[in-house]
């Protein structure tokens, strides 16, 4: 094994020319030949560094539109070959192939233009053959060649040289593992695009890859260790900036998701507030004032030390509510410089920025880890309107009751099964979550509901002339019977049980309206 490795030649063709001229200047001053291609030879040339173009290098034209300009053996041969191997240099020697101690090359932008909406024709042509094809064979060779795939590896490589007078085969290693790491995303996002194409969401083989954003100080639990992943480009946690406060943890960035995609689902302006994955209080209002007004009603006790989601600009009269409880994170898609300066007070405090809301009902998939696999699901973007419900019960619903149906429905999807979500005026008002049992989950809902209102001073649940909704159908009678009790007067579920007429029975007994969706909302 070599150790260090002096850089005589290099070969640089970047797409991302940040940090190039500074680069090449350096590698010149040090006596290092530089070839390269296109719109990197011409930027370096504007710049006063010298440059071979390749095809100068190669003897052979670029060709096809210029999809064959480094697919020659002047090239590969002169990465790949084994400067310690008799034989190898024999052979470089014979052909006129000179050694590359170097190889820079970022690749098309193919993931950005179909981000874009661009047509089949122009993916196409951004799909890289022989950037991927030098940064492999680079790679492979790292014994001798240094091979970089983003601006940001430049300045350790300089380091390296002025330490060293060349590369480390430790630095060497490390780029090359980072290398194979980038072809093997950019294949898979080419990949996942013909999958698209071929309307296939579950192809042979699902390849998933990821950017490290962030290490992170533990996972769910201290003894554990994590990382965050980006894997696109929907707005939400992996987008936010992060305007103020402490690191963001494992169970933060979790709870912060969950509240985003909460809120997103709402047109109103809407504020979820999420303890444990769960909302434990979500309202839409006149303003986000009025709508955190309402969300904390709910439970005024699990909101303390929880996260808190806004489908629109936090101003400052949110923000002062917001403030007065212990919050963990403040997500929305933006935020005021008064409420900015307010909460820059809370030093603990993360409040992030997205820039945009995610689309509720924009397709893409979810994972789940399980013992030797993942399990792999399209996103549940499933939502009923008002002409979806079926009503099955002699009383239907008023126009006030459709309305905090379709509400609390919305809400359920967001809520751990078995999910009950009590809710009056466009906001919960108790919520049961993750039950093993249908009606535990109805009874801890009116159980928080009543506590709610014993701390607003209220005689009267909150639960008292509200809609319920299931995620998923009531089995048995018992469930729908327990919201009854706490107030409820109409109800919203999938339907679907083998006792559908049982409950049907005992909503009728009591004046209850209730509407089949036909759609189930099972959130594990």
């Amino acid at each position: 094994m070599i150790d260090i490795v002096p850089i005589r030649r290099a070969l640089i063709s970047v797409s991302d020319k940040s940090g190039l001229v500074p680069f090449a200047q350096a590698l010149a001053a040090r006596g290092t030949e530089i070839l390269s291609t296109g719109g990197s030879a011409k930027a370096l040339r504007d710049a006063g560094v010298a440059v071979k173009e390749v095809s100068e290098h190669s003897g052979f034209p670029e060709i096809l539109d210029g999809r064959v300009k480094t697919l020659v053996p002047q090239i590969h041969g002169g990465i790949l070959g084994r400067r310690d191997n008799d034989e190898h240099t024999t052979q470089m020697a014979t052909h006129g192939i000179a050694p590359i101690d170097l190889v820079a090359v970022n690749l098309y932008p193919f993931e950005a233009t179909v981000a874009q909406g661009a047509s089949d024709d122009v993916c196409i042509e951004n799909i890289d053959i022989g950037g991927p094809a030098l940064i492999r064979g680079a790679a492979k060779n790292h014994e001798f060649v240094v091979v970089l795939t983003q601006p940001e590896q430049y300045s350790a490589v300089l380091e390296e040289w002025q330490q060293h007078g060349g590369t480390t085969f430790a630095l060497r290693r490390r780029l090359a593992g980072e290398a194979y790491a980038r072809t093997a995303a950019y294949d898979a996002a080419v990949a996942a695009w013909f999958a698209e194409r071929r309307g296939e969401p579950f192809p042979g083989r699902l390849t998933i890859a990821g950017a490290l954003r962030q290490t992170l100080r533990y996972g769910e639990n201290p003894h554990q260790s994590a990382a965050f992943y980006v894997t696109g480009h929907r707005p939400g946690v992996a987008t936010a900036r992060q305007l103020q406060g402490k690191e963001l943890s494992y169970n933060n960035l979790n709870d912060t998701d969950a509240a985003f995609e909460c809120v997103a689902e709402f047109d109103g302006p809407t504020v979820a507030i999420i303890k444990h994955a769960n909302p434990c209080g979500v309202a839409t209002g006149a303003t986000v004032a009025e709508a955190w007004d309402k969300a904390f009603r709910c439970d005024p006790v699990s909101p303390f030390g929880g996260i808190v989601a806004l489908n629109r600009t936090l101003d400052v009269a949110a923000a002062e509510k917001i403030a007065a409880i212990l919050t963990e994170v403040i997500i929305a898609p933006d935020a005021d410089d008064a409420a900015k300066q307010l909460l820059a007070r809370k030093r603990n405090l993360r409040l992030l920025s997205t820039g945009g809301m995610p689309d509720a009902t924009a397709s893409g998939l979810t994972f789940r880890s399980v013992s030797g696999g993942f399990l792999a699901q399209t996103r549940d973007s499933g939502r009923v309107a008002r002409g979806d419900l079926r009503v099955v019960t002699q009383r239907a619903p008023t126009e006030a009751e459709f309305a905090d149906l379709l509400f609390a429905f919305q809400v359920c999807k967001h809520v751990k099964s078995n999910a009950i979500v009590y809710a009056k005026d466009r906001a919960t008002v108790g919520i049961g979550a993750g039950q093993p049992s249908r009606v535990d989950s109805a009874r801890i809902g009116a159980w928080k509901a009543e506590a709610a209102a014993k701390a607003a001073g209220l005689d009267l649940p909150l639960t008292r002339g509200s809609v319920v909704a299931s995620d998923a159908f009531f089995p048995f009678a018992d469930g729908l019977e327990t919201a009854i009790a706490a107030g409820a007067t109409a109800v919203i579920q999938p339907g679907g049980s083998v006792r559908d007429n049982e409950v049907i029975a005992a909503a009728d007994a009591a004046g209850v309206a209730m509407v089949f969706t036909g759609m189930r909302h099972f959130r594990h």
